[in-house]
């Protein structure tokens, strides 16, 4: 479904974006919410964009009720062929071992992966197995909370628990229950105990995503850990917090320093999402009602790898297109005429941000081998899904990468010579 929002609903995004210091088309904007930059200019035309699209600029703000942003009277539906298509295609066992460990008291579930790969719909799809068994759901996507708040673990961790309580349309009782003279990780975990799993029939899961955002903040990163530990750990001696599950989603490895005794990301289920293997493909074309066969994955494999999102983006352009010329679509994709142009000057642009990360990217392209880079450039550059490890060395991670930022930053080169 292809969705527009109001012109109400446009003046609570606006509000909320120049909290966060953004323009309207801030790439940190389209980088939080992944999605490119004219996407993000489509929405404030009030043009029609992909519901998930619409969602993620909202929840990049701070709007988790996207629903209200809607203008229902003027947004259309895709066509009924494309907006039926599953996005989702299972990984197993990936599904069944989440399915299986989110019913065990105290569950914590770690999933780790690079950008669009499939991580939030992974969630979606562990929240609507454990609503089929009547539980409660959860999510809140952590790049709602304002840098300004992550300077303060009492601040951040009361913020936390009005959102809980606020969807689960229960009181927000945080100032009754908050004591000056406790810690606020207690105060945290007695809001959780007092306010809301005993107000609850049922077990609750909690999904938090885009986790790397408080990497980012060691003011409260820490001690923000370290509670979701000790909630885990109390579960196991603790009946309510049994009734507690937690999802924890994240792109980049865990580069904060943390105790090993301390740390959620060394306890609980690890789950990484590998690409989509040729079968996969094959199986997600047919969904899209395309007659393919082994040559067609294969080429595509060849320039993109399994990547979900650059798979997807394929499909739905031949899709939507049918006159397209494959060899034209594979020829042209690293060009600006590219179907995935939006997806990677959306990426080029994000990278020139850091010039150490373009520096090490150089490197990468500019070899016919794996290299070795810092520990923190891999970490990023692997996180944006740029590249992928070779034991402790990194290569681009598609083709279509390679090409592309090869020629973008010969064109740097050539422009400072």
């Amino acid at each position: 479904m292809s969705l527009k929002t109001s012109d109400q609903g446009l003046e609570v995004i606006d509000a909320l974006r120049r909290k966060k210091g953004w323009c309207k088309s801030a790439i940190t904007w389209a980088d939080y919410a992944n999605v490119a930059q004219s996407t993000l200019k489509r929405f404030w035309r009030k043009e029609p964009i992909l519901e998930e699209n619409f969602k993620a600029i909202c929840q990049a703000v701070g709007v988790q009720n996207w629903q209200d942003i809607i203008d229902y009277q003027q947004s259309p539906s895709l066509p009924e062929e494309i907006s039926e298509v599953s996005h989702y295609i299972n990984r197993p066992p990936v599904e069944t071992s989440c399915f299986q460990e989110i019913l065990q008291p105290g569950a914590l579930i770690r999933i780790k992966a690079p950008r669009k790969m499939g991580k939030t719909r992974l969630m979606q799809k562990i929240f609507a197995h454990a609503q089929d068994h009547n539980y409660q759901t959860v999510t809140l996507n952590l790049l709602w909370v304002e840098a300004s708040v992550l300077t303060d673990l009492n601040k951040f961790l009361r913020c936390l628990c009005h959102r809980i309580s606020r969807r689960l349309k229960l009181k927000n009782q945080v100032s009754e229950i908050w004591d000056p003279d406790t810690s606020s990780n207690d105060n945290c975990t007695a809001f959780l105990e007092e306010c809301i799993l005993s107000q609850l029939d049922t077990p609750l899961v909690l999904g938090l995503d885009n986790v790397d955002w408080i990497f980012q903040h060691p003011a409260v990163a820490s001690d923000f850990f370290r509670l979701l530990r000790s909630w885990h750990d109390e579960a196991k001696s603790y009946d309510l917090l049994k009734n507690l599950r937690l999802i924890v989603v994240h792109s980049t490895e865990v580069y904060i320093p943390l105790n090993i005794n301390h740390s959620p990301f060394n306890v609980g289920l690890s789950i990484g999402l590998p690409e989509f293997t040729p079968q996969q493909v094959l199986s997600f074309a047919q969904r899209y009602g395309l007659d393919w066969q082994s040559p067609q994955v294969e080429q595509l494999m060849a320039l993109i790898g399994g990547h979900p999102y650059l798979i997807q983006q394929a499909l739905e352009a031949i899709k939507r297109y049918p006159h397209l010329c494959w060899k034209q679509l594979l020829d042209s994709a690293s060009t600006a005429s590219s179907i995935y142009r939006n997806h990677l000057r959306a990426l080029w642009e994000c990278l020139q941000q850091d010039s150490e990360l373009i520096a090490a990217m150089e490197k990468v392209v500019t070899s016919d081998h794996a290299i070795q880079l810092s520990a923190d450039q891999a970490f990023k550059l692997h996180s944006m899904g740029l590249v992928q490890w070779q034991g402790d060395e990194v290569e681009s991670s598609c083709r279509l990468y390679h090409l592309y930022f090869r020629n973008q930053l010969r064109g740097i080169q050539v422009l400072s010579s």
